[in-house]
């Protein structure tokens, strides 16, 4: 059987386009860290490095474990979480970000860095040791779905900003995450979908 997370997590990656509170549980990613535009090569090439990875992960599991009821999985979406540097006006050189794929609950340390250490050999990357494995804690949020172009993001922030002013809900952390459901070098910017997502208390 294959383990696919849009089915399996509808809670997490199923929001619609209207501000709600979810409970996320605690997930685990690999992931690597940067700074600067996204737009310029070093973040593309982080991103490549990621999805390598997380394709390797999947054929090494696919491969070892096929006796398994859940013997193959689909790859997650790229996600990231963002701040500036100094807060003000979007400035894209002084961002600061955390890429991440998502790994299911039976993927373990072990099997990452077997795969990262095949995936060295097959596809050469200087970003590979920056890649580590990481658990994320459980956290409320207020999530929304996006529909449109990444610089129209800010209205959607409001619309969420705006549903915690109602709800007496208080913003944690000056970042926040977007999860990215479609290929955004492939699609359309008006065709974009990003969840968009903090956390509160």
């Amino acid at each position: 059987m294959k383990y696919e997370w849009r089915k399996m997590e509808k809670t997490i990656y199923g929001v619609k386009d209207r501000p709600i509170i979810v409970d996320i549980p605690a997930q685990s990613f690999i992931m690597i860290d940067g700074e600067g535009d996204p737009n310029k090569a070093m973040f593309t090439d982080q991103v490549s490095a990621l999805y390598t990875l997380a394709y390797a992960i999947k054929m090494y599991y696919k491969k070892a474990f096929s006796e398994r009821e859940i013997n193959d999985f689909v790859v997650y979406p790229l996600e990231g979480i963002w701040q500036q540097k100094v807060q003000g006006n979007l400035i894209k050189d002084d961002l600061i970000y955390t890429i991440m794929i998502a790994q299911p609950n039976f993927i373990t340390k072990e099997m990452v860095m077997e795969a990262l250490e095949n995936v060295k050999l097959k596809k050469p990357s200087p970003y590979y040791d920056d890649i580590r494995f990481e658990t994320v804690a459980k956290e409320r949020s207020v999530s929304m779905l996006h529909v449109g172009p990444f610089d129209d993001e800010p209205q959607s922030f409001a619309e969420m900003d705006d549903f915690c002013r109602k709800h007496d809900l208080k913003r944690k952390s000056i970042c926040h995450k977007e999860i990215y459901l479609n290929n955004f070098n492939r699609t359309a910017p008006d065709k974009l979908k990003t969840i968009l997502r903090y956390p509160i208390e």
